[in-house]
């Protein structure tokens, strides 16, 4: 018995990027995150944007507001919004933008390609660094060449398909820890995508081929919290990063200020921000930065799927974390 109904051809990301070609600015985005991880730049790197992208026009309103902000605190923070166009789902639900573009259950996924290139190719125009969580391992072969930051989720950072694809993606990805808050999976996840991995996949022709890689130097733990407690604090990052030197992995991390880590409360994401940036003021120099869920309008009134912080909010945090981070470097300066 077939339990599937249709199957629909989809073009080849060869056809896709003839209509919608790559953009020149991506690889100074990521040499600018890799001088980051290796700690070469001091500025701090913070991810903000929509739980989920939904609506193009709106994720570009959102866009040029931040590549406002980014260009007032360029000296101090490493800016990269989340383009999230894949949603995991525990159980049911809306799957992202790419899967259902139309948002009326005809999972339209030819259009959500394009659509969600056609998104890419625009950011890039405006010189905004994108990061995004990878889920299917055949999306980067269609939009990989328009990411700056790879995101590997808490549901699958275990997952052996996903520690393949990471190693061949040719930027910094991250993983987050599994939503129970274990540090184990995630840890092990980014130092598997280090080495030479062999997976199946599909080349710009669309065809099925074996895929070698010689490993991603610059994957690295991200701390999301948990279902009922935080990874946030001081002493739970202190935990972490002895964790991860244990099994041998010496990355800098980034902290999640939402999901677990603010109980899917928007206004508490700022707490686990502000505890981010303090730490990194008293010497945590393997905090790299952080991620907020943010949106032109607070809550659920615009996000289709978690909470999010408000706009100005948003700006309010970005805007005190570059002077605090101005502060912190000329305190520095004057010590040498």
């Amino acid at each position: 018995m077939q339990y599937f109904q249709s199957q629909s051809p989809l073009p080849t990301p060869e056809e896709v990027l003839a209509k919608l070609p790559p953009a020149k600015t991506v690889g100074a985005f990521r040499l600018t995150a890799e001088h980051i991880m290796r700690g070469e730049d001091d500025r701090l790197v913070i991810f903000a944007g929509p739980c989920s992208i939904h609506c193009p026009e709106i994720a570009l309103e959102y866009a040029h507001r931040f590549k406002a902000l980014s260009d007032k605190v360029s000296e101090q923070i490493f800016m990269v919004m989340r383009v999230f166009l894949e949603k995991p789902r525990t159980q049911f639900g809306w799957k992202g933008f790419l899967y259902d573009p139309l948002l009326d259950g005809s999972y339209d996924i030819e259009k959500g390609l394009y659509a969600s290139r056609e998104l890419l190719l625009k950011l890039a125009a405006l010189k905004v660094p994108v990061a995004t969580e990878f889920l299917d391992p055949i999306l980067p072969a269609y939009t990989q060449d328009l990411i700056t930051w790879g995101v590997i989720g808490a549901r699958t950072s275990t997952s052996q398909i996903h520690r393949q694809m990471a190693s061949h993606l040719s930027m910094p990805v991250g993983f987050k820890n599994e939503t129970d808050g274990n540090l184990d999976n995630a840890i092990c996840g980014a130092l598997a995508a280090r080495h030479p991995q062999a997976s199946l996949g599909i080349n710009q022709e669309g065809k099925a081929c074996s895929i070698k890689t010689s490993g991603n130097p610059y994957t690295h733990l991200i701390l999301r919290g948990a279902e009922t407690t935080s990874n946030y604090d001081e002493i739970a990052v202190s935990r972490a990063v002895q964790k991860q030197r244990l099994y041998g992995l010496s990355s800098r991390l980034l902290i999640d200020c939402a999901h677990g880590n603010s109980q899917k409360d928007p206004q508490k994401q700022q707490l686990a921000f502000c505890s981010t940036l303090e730490q990194i003021a008293e010497g945590n120099h393997l905090i790299m930065g952080a991620m907020l869920e943010s949106h032109l309008q607070g809550g659920n009134a615009l996000s289709m799927t978690d909470p999010c912080l408000d706009w100005e909010t948003t700006e309010k945090l970005i805007l005190w974390a570059s002077q605090s981070q101005s502060g912190r470097s000329i305190a520095a300066a004057s010590t040498l």
